[in-house]
């Protein structure tokens, strides 16, 4: 299974924009009712949908029942008029949060739902009193890239040939509080 999947960069988004332009789908969704919340059991075919409309290689219903069952993970969902539309996953290792997968369902990407997400999850990693967040990102998707950057992750290194298709990783790294 490939950890720390993000898809916030699809090449296939600009043929899914042009798609919606032609069906008039174009127009900016009102997220006024986004709530972002925790992940719940009957979430997950919700956020199952997600991951198979974002992952080559999606995550199975059960992988994902097993991680509400995980006393060291912590899961949220953008919930849109009652459709899940995004998620975020976090492992707590010690003292630090390591991001798992931030994924936004093709037909919601561009309205700040991973923004949202990743913000959250921040605030909930320092509210748990952890003192650094770590994350892989693929080296390509200079889009998810500039997003953490505005959650104060940095660059701190690559992992050669991470990805299935052998595309290297950036890990970055979030201070949340000094030592």
């Amino acid at each position: 299974m490939e950890k720390n999947r993000e898809n916030l960069n699809n090449p296939n988004q600009d043929l899914t924009q042009d798609l919606n332009s032609i069906l008039g789908l174009d127009t900016q969704l009102n997220t006024n009712n986004l709530i972002i919340r925790p992940m719940r059991k009957e979430d997950i075919e919700g956020v199952h949908m997600v991951e198979v409309d974002c992952f080559d290689d999606p995550w199975s219903k059960k992988s994902l029942m097993d991680e509400l069952k995980n006393n060291l993970a912590r899961y949220l969902v953008a919930e849109l008029d009652s459709v899940i539309v995004g998620y975020v996953g976090v492992w707590f290792v010690v003292d630090e949060g390591h991001i798992t997968n931030v994924a936004v369902h093709s037909n919601y990407r561009g309205q700040r739902i991973g923004d949202r997400l990743v913000e959250e999850m921040v605030k909930l990693c320092k509210s748990e009193g952890l003192v650094s967040m770590t994350l892989e990102v693929r080296s390509s998707n200079t889009v998810a890239q500039n997003l953490y950057r505005k959650y104060g992750f940095k660059m701190a290194g690559v992992r050669k040939e991470y990805y299935s298709d052998r595309e290297d990783a950036i890990i970055m790294w979030n201070q949340l509080s000094e030592l």
